[in-house]
């Protein structure tokens, strides 16, 4: 089995950070991945592109993965404790999927 490609990690905790997430900031790059902790939920009101939407559980795991949530969209996933955004085509690039350990 392949190593999982090593990802860059820019870490959302504060209140406003995680409710901001991307908005006003261009796509992440490739390799890259803001984390949101603790969130269940993400939006993409305001924002011009869409992203991949990656929820975890509390180990890390990939519980549900959104790909390519359009602007102006919301998601959820109760189990979660944190959420990966990425760029669009990003989570399908690295190979993430349910059960996969990214963090």
């Amino acid at each position: 089995m392949k190593a999982p490609e090593p990802v860059r990690w820019r870490v959302a905790r504060t209140p406003w950070q995680r409710l901001r997430g991307l908005l006003g900031r261009p796509p992440p790059a490739q390799g890259e991945a803001w984390w949101i902790t603790p969130c269940r939920a993400v939006h993409t009101i305001g924002m011009s592109y869409a992203i991949d939407v990656v929820f975890l559980d509390a180990q890390g795991r990939v519980l549900r993965l959104v790909p390519a949530m359009p602007p102006w969209r919301m998601a959820w996933c109760p189990r979660a404790h944190s959420v990966a955004e990425l760029a669009e085509g990003e989570a399908r690039r690295l190979g993430w999927q349910p059960g996969t350990l990214v963090r």
